[in-house]
């Protein structure tokens, strides 16, 4: 199997992981290694005709499934609503302390939403402040139950700008951050995104980014309120607030406690990040993609 091959077919294979079929300028962009767009054509012509590769309109994927193709474009169209709520909720949540970048990220950065999915954020905070930042902006998000849009409220993964480097270095991983979309904040973003040059090793040509999204901009409420929270004071605060999360989640942890798709509810805490514990989704999504890719080198001798 030439490599070129192996490259489409992983590509191809992790994303079918979401029943999700792809470009051929995806296939390209998302390519763990450097090549042209023209190679990949060629060699989609080959899976093509070999029938280990399907073309459901403009998209491709390893499952002869059209449907896949109709509900990506419903998933597509319902993605330009749920930015534009996204860019407006960015300002909100930018009004909070020691806020310093709003990304979108989850299933929407890859420009796809389900009826009534969530809209999931990165934050990025300022240093040794997270927990204030991250308390704070859920107390809005226990509001947002009482109109019933708490799915436009998904805070689920914060890094202060101390360690902005991601510790899990692998395919999962690289790829939520190189589909990141900065919404507030571009400056710190900048410096996460250099943080995680690793994930060019994942895809070499994901190295451009959305890069039109507003600046920090001064907010005299979150200058006043930073000002203040600056003391030994806040150093307390921050460090109680992470303390009494983490008892609370892992009470629901110990619970068995699940969320709407059935995962286990558990987070990972830190001094300087608050995120999803990878054991869980991640794990589950790295053990899928490895089986698609054990199973793809078992018919390496149909590709040939």
């Amino acid at each position: 199997m030439n490599n070129l091959r192996k490259i489409i077919l992983k590509t191809l294979a992790y994303f079918d992981l979401f029943h999700y079929p792809v470009t051929r300028y995806e296939l390209w962009t998302f390519s763990s290694e450097k090549t042209s767009l023209s190679l990949i054509d060629e060699e989609l012509n080959s899976l093509l005709f070999e029938k280990i590769v399907f073309q459901l309109d403009e998209f491709y994927s390893l499952q002869n499934k059209p449907e896949l193709a109709e509900k990506r474009r419903r998933g597509n169209l319902r993605a330009i609503e749920q930015l534009s709520i996204a860019k407006r909720v960015s300002k909100i949540l930018n009004w909070f302390p020691f806020v310093r970048s709003i990304a979108v990220s989850g299933s929407l950065s890859k420009n796809f939403a389900e009826e009534n999915s969530d809209i999931d954020f990165f934050i990025i905070t300022s240093a040794n402040r997270l927990w204030i930042a991250r308390t704070s902006m859920h107390l809005l998000k226990k509001l947002s139950f009482i109109v019933g849009k708490q799915n436009w409220f998904c805070m689920n993964y914060y890094v202060d700008e101390i360690e902005m480097e991601i510790v899990e270095k692998n395919a999962f991983t690289a790829m939520e951050i190189v589909t990141l979309i900065p919404m507030q904040g571009i400056d710190y973003f900048q410096k996460f995104r250099k943080a995680n040059a690793w994930t060019s090793e994942y895809f070499p040509l994901q190295t451009n980014y959305q890069k039109d999204a507003r600046g920090n901009k001064k907010i005299a409420i979150r200058i006043f309120l930073e000002k203040i929270l600056r003391s030994r004071l806040g150093d307390k605060a921050d460090q109680w607030l992470m303390h009494l999360t983490d008892k609370r989640w892992r009470k629901k942890a110990l619970g068995g406690k699940v969320n709407d798709h059935g995962d286990k509810i558990e987070m990972a805490v830190g001094k300087h990040f608050s995120k999803p514990n990878p054991k869980n989704f991640q794990a589950k999504v790295l053990k899928q993609y490895e089986n698609a890719v054990n199973y793809l080198g078992q018919i390496k001798e149909a590709v040939l």
